[in-house]
């Protein structure tokens, strides 16, 4: 028997939250601006950082995989996050996870390598504006002061007891990104909300 059944377009898990989001952002008067950014490709890789393979994935994905801990590199409109001494989350526009897994695999050739998509375990967090390290600091460990947590600087830590991957974005007031896994992340959006108040 044939198999009818219908692929659903994909859903985010906080697609219900975005009135409540956007409606927050606004009564802060910039203060704190929350938004989701939806669908972003994910993959996490493994591979020797002084190994060929390292080199040549580079070169295919035009950026330097980071090799100082905790830190960020962009290159165009993929970035690379260090996660540990031969992993790496990489970060890119929707929908292309496939593309840029096959450059890596053709990259590394016979070098091992591991590369999984991650981009439906998590959704991302945008969290900008003038407060927005002070709400993060609410509920987060890390200090979180722009001399120890500036641009291009991530870490994997926890949020109001959720674990995250939190990443200090480069861009002029461009705030961070909280990657949290999807079935937290209705729960984090809560909690951020509820953080927020004081600000709005």
């Amino acid at each position: 028997m044939a198999d009818t059944a219908l692929t659903a377009p994909p859903r985010s898990p906080l697609s219900q939250a975005a009135g409540r989001l956007a409606a927050a952002t606004r009564a802060s008067g910039g203060a704190v601006r929350l938004a989701e950014l939806r669908f972003l490709a994910q993959l996490n890789v493994r591979l020797d950082a002084k190994g060929a393979a390292a080199d040549a994935v580079g070169l295919a994905l035009d950026l330097q995989l980071p090799l100082e801990p905790n830190t960020v590199v962009h290159g165009g409109e993929l970035t690379a996050l260090w996660l540990g001494p031969d992993e790496w989350l990489l970060v890119g526009r929707p929908g292309t996870q496939r593309e840029l897994e096959s450059r890596i695999r053709e990259a590394a050739g016979n070098e091992p390598v591991s590369v999984t998509d991650v981009s439906a375990q998590r959704t991302t967090l945008l969290v900008t504006g003038s407060r927005a390290r002070d709400l993060l600091a609410h509920g987060c460990a890390l200090d979180l002061h722009p001399r120890a947590f500036g641009a291009g600087r991530c870490a994997q830590t926890t949020l109001a007891r959720t674990q995250v991957v939190l990443v200090a974005r480069d861009e002029p007031r461009a705030g961070f990104w909280v990657l949290v896994r999807s079935s937290f992340a209705g729960y984090l959006t809560d909690w951020l909300l509820d953080a927020a108040t004081e600000y709005l």
